[in-house]
């Protein structure tokens, strides 16, 4: 496919203080696009915002809050005259089993990831349809593979998805692109966070190669670049998850029998597996929700 020149363009990147949504931020910069930096960690943020190469600002706000993400559209729009791409990427994780888990960290996590990519769309939908802009879904490796012990992050993730294919056949029409992009283990603050469960990090070094990596950040975010360029419907960070496509269809099956033998192996360890948010995204939220409550 084509590439889009990104010069001039005017790209919003949500949870763009930290790990993906920050490279991202900084690679459509090096390429010419102006940014706008949404998430919620206002000194992070300006401190991105502040080392990019073009034009940048940046805004504090909820991506679950309609009315302040309306906000944020509005006066994106002001401060830049136009939107032509738009990344959902803010998102949280939690882990352990369900049973046990806390319902707040669980219900956060799909309101985060599923309702606030579709706030955020919500809110931006109208520039991007008179740019005929591009929007970009970031889900996971968690959308295609189902897994114990991650049910808020893959549903979450699974929802995102089922999301993003609604929406590119009612407004591909209308000049809008829409695209997918998955995700397996990447070097972030997230993937960190969840290593430093211990039951968590051997359940994940007990998945099949190549899902048991943790891959590097630039060059899946080098792919993101890519796939905006081409206003792709699917991007892929790493290399074989276009190739999971094929078999996602025997997927749960081969899990439920693996993953049952796995908990099995592990239930006298699992009542220590941390409840709440991972990674220093999810202890930005948890900050955010208390001072605001």
């Amino acid at each position: 496919m084509s590439r889009v020149a990104l010069e001039g363009q005017v790209a919003v990147v949500t949870g763009a203080a930290r790990g993906v949504g920050e490279l991202l931020a900084r690679k459509l910069s090096a390429r010419g696009a102006k940014v706008a930096l949404v998430g919620l960690e206002p000194d992070g943020l300006k401190n991105v915002a502040e080392r990019l190469h073009t034009d940048a600002h940046c805004w504090h706000a909820d991506v679950t809050d309609e009315v302040a993400m309306a906000q944020v559209a509005r006066e994106v729009k002001e401060r830049f005259g136009k939107v032509d791409i738009v990344v959902a990427n803010a998102g949280v994780a939690s882990g352990g089993p369900f049973a046990e888990s806390d319902p707040a960290a669980w219900r956060r996590v799909v309101e985060v990831n599923l309702i606030g990519s579709a706030v955020t769309c919500r809110a931006f939908l109208p520039v991007l349809l008179e740019s005929r802009g591009y929007f970009l879904q970031i889900a996971s490796l968690a959308a295609i593979t189902p897994a114990p012990m991650m049910s808020a992050y893959c549903a979450s993730k699974a929802g995102v998805e089922a999301f993003a294919h609604s929406l590119r056949a009612e407004v591909g029409y209308r000049g809008v692109g829409v695209g997918v992009a998955y995700l397996s283990w990447t070097d972030t603050d997230m993937v960190r966070g969840a290593d430093q469960d211990e039951v968590m990090r051997e359940l994940r070094q007990r998945l099949p190669w190549p899902s048991n990596r943790t891959y590097p950040l630039g060059p899946a975010v080098d792919r993101l670049v890519a796939g905006i360029e081409r206003r792709s419907a699917h991007v892929y960070g790493q290399w074989w998850l276009r190739g999971m496509q094929s078999v996602r269809g025997y997927l749960p099956g081969l899990i439920a029998v693996a993953g049952q033998r796995e908990m099995k192996r592990f239930a006298p360890r699992l009542t220590g597996v941390g409840k709440g948010l991972v990674g220093a995204g999810g202890a930005a939220d948890e900050q955010e929700r208390t001072q605001r409550n």
